[in-house]
């Protein structure tokens, strides 16, 4: 299985919160994953091995250097699990956060995937421009 997360998936949150998560990511995350808040707005989503990854390289931080980080992600995560339908509720901290209302998108992105106000991704890609992505792609490039 490939271990990483591809693809940006268009869906729209019900009314009560719940988000169809895309087949082909489903595979990946598995039936329980954990949400937390993200970077520029959006929910990063990872399964739940990634996630005890990610616990412990953040714990293992210094307590003066990440304390806040450390409860922007933390304190704000949530254990889902998708229901019979494939779709999960996502919580309303978690969706005011996000500005989620109703068109979303789920993208794979790696180790991890991420949630978006369709609005508030078109806003941060907008933002970045081909000489910012051309620096941080120097080392990657062949």
């Amino acid at each position: 299985m490939n271990s990483f997360m591809t693809g940006s998936y268009r869906h729209n949150i019900d009314a009560k919160g719940r988000l169809t998560v895309p087949s082909k990511l489903r595979d990946r995350l598995g039936d329980s994953f954990y949400l937390t808040k993200g970077v520029d707005g959006c929910l990063f989503v990872y399964p739940e091995q990634e996630w005890q990854t990610f616990l412990e390289k953040l714990c293992a931080l210094p307590i003066a250097q990440a304390a806040a980080v450390q409860r922007h992600f933390i304190s704000n995560s949530s254990l889902v699990e998708t229901d019979s339908m494939g779709r999960i509720l996502i919580p309303k901290n978690l969706r005011e956060y996000a500005a989620l209302e109703k068109d979303t998108l789920f993208l794979g992105v790696g180790k991890r995937a991420e949630i978006w106000s369709s609005e508030k991704y078109e806003q941060v890609c907008n933002a970045l421009s081909q000489e910012d992505i051309l620096k941080t792609m120097s080392d990657v490039m062949i």
